[in-house]
């Protein structure tokens, strides 16, 4: 077997290991790049790209059948399935080849084929070929799709967001196990697209959403075009003329049963953690066996050993992926000197339509009474009826003592936009009054923003005496 010594280890060659190898790669340490699967990251491959890139394909029609209620009548439109699917899949792999360039722009000895277990805290054994001692170790070997026991055992009818994006046709029928955000977006574009598409969820959630009042106009919207069964459990399926036979149980105790061409198991992502042999790393492992690390620095106790990206099962966003490799290939390079870095304020998007959008702290992790609520509807929203996508709530949170934005929660038109504003404010730590003397251009969807931001404001003074209501006002509030 093969020997090599290297200062750093990066386990993984997804979004995370990639960033997380750049970081490390400083002066002259030895940063070896080890990877078992196919390079490519979830990202390019089976995840944020294939998936918009059905969505677009959804939003086509569907702007097509829209287009009577503006006076535009289409002679016909069909759509076929076999070009949906080529589409997807040609620019998919074009955006898996972009990674493979950068990947093929590391030096061929920085890399390493094969999968990594630890067989001590220092040292990886990569298949049956390499010893690998490494003063460091980067953890970045991703997620993989759950897949429930009552769906297994249905074979190539059953598919998760990883086989998808392989289909050369549109199936004729799907239910979609699991109501966040994958289930919904694919369950969504294939619905547009003249797929029968059924979607149970567990519980009241969709995607992100922990505020009642939005969650409630979220339902109420997907309920008008999606078969939508939450609070729902899978009680069984089996195998049927090549058919998928479906039985579900609701709240309220009855069962049902349904016929689908394909069960597509949408219930999260799982750490690839099985492989690694971490019983032989020396580290502190919580209740899901994922090694616990600090969030500011990645660094797993005070070990020489750091957790970026989906494998840590805390953020499995890509943006979010970027800066954990970041920062623990940084840390990993100047160990032991290890340094605490900011994160970013929480943010994520739901590409449905209407988008759902989280910033910040969510509604379920506010305290009572150190809050006040601000919000918007788009159902009346001039620049919304205007391009009759007059669906959805804004809803955000603000301090009530500083009146600092603390987060928002958002379904409706355009929504990634408006996001990455509040985004901004969060991480900014803008006030309402800060952010209500910016413009806001007429009409636009921004100015739903303006409108939850005037509300909250008015809030915020109930309870204040009159010189510290004066301190929050300030030109364009």
């Amino acid at each position: 077997m093969k020997t090599l010594s290297v200062d750093i280890a990066v386990i993984g060659a997804g979004t995370a290991g990639l960033v997380a190898y750049g970081a490390a790669k400083s002066g002259d340490r030895r940063v070896l790049l080890i990877e078992g699967g196919p390079y490519g990251t979830t990202c390019a491959r089976v995840g944020c790209m294939p998936s918009k890139l059905l969505i677009a394909a959804a939003e086509a029609m569907h702007t097509v059948l829209q287009a009577p209620q503006f006076g535009v009548v289409p002679a016909s439109v069909q759509v076929d399935g076999k070009a949906v699917m080529a589409r997807v899949r040609a620019e998919r792999d074009r955006f898996v080849g972009f990674v493979l360039d950068d990947v093929n722009n590391i030096p061929a000895a920085d890399r390493l084929r094969g999968y990594a277990r630890f067989v001590s805290p220092q040292s990886l054994q990569v298949d049956e070929h390499t010893l690998v001692n490494a003063e460091r170790i980067v953890i970045a070997t991703g997620s993989s799709p759950h897949v429930p026991d009552a769906l297994k055992g249905l074979g190539k009818r059953l598919v998760t967001s990883d086989d998808v994006f392989e289909w050369e046709d549109l199936p004729e029928s799907v239910a979609i196990v699991g109501a966040g955000t994958i289930g919904l977006e694919i369950g969504q574009a294939l619905q547009r697209l003249g797929v029968r598409v059924s979607v149970f969820g567990r519980s009241e959630k969709l995607a992100q959403l922990s505020d009642p009042a939005v969650l409630a106009k979220a339902n109420s919207c997907f309920a008008n075009e999606l078969d939508i069964r939450l609070r729902t459990g899978i009680v069984g399926a089996v195998i049927d003329d090549d058919q998928v036979v479906l039985r579900s149980r609701g709240v309220d105790g009855v069962e049902r049963t349904d016929r689908f061409t394909y069960v597509l198991a949408a219930t999260g992502r799982r750490p690839n953690l099985e492989r690694l042999g971490l019983e032989q790393a020396g580290l502190e492992l919580d209740q899901a066996g994922v090694p616990t690390y600090d969030p500011h620095t990645m660094q797993c106790g005070k070990s020489s050993v750091f957790i970026a990206g989906d494998v840590n099962a805390e953020l499995p966003i890509l943006h979010e992926a970027t800066d954990q490799g970041r920062i623990a290939g940084a840390n990993a390079a100047s160990y032991p000197d290890v340094q605490a870095r900011a994160r970013y304020v929480p943010f994520s998007v739901a590409f449905t339509d209407p988008q759902i959008v989280a910033v910040g702290r969510s509604y379920q992790a506010l305290q009572a009474g150190r809050c006040v609520i601000g919000e918007a509807s788009f159902e009346n929203q001039g620049r919304s009826r205007v391009m009759l996508q007059q669906h959805g709530l804004l809803r955000i949170y603000a301090d009530i003592q500083s009146g600092k934005l603390e987060g928002a929660e958002m379904f409706g038109p355009r929504a990634e936009h408006l996001g990455h504003l509040l985004a901004w404010a969060c991480q900014q730590g803008m006030t309402l009054a800060e952010m209500l003397s910016m413009p806001f251009y007429h009409p636009t969807i921004e100015e739903g923003l303006r409108t939850a931001l005037k509300d909250a404001k008015k809030k915020l003074k109930i309870g204040l005496t009159p010189i510290e209501a004066c301190t929050d006002c300030v030109p364009g509030a």
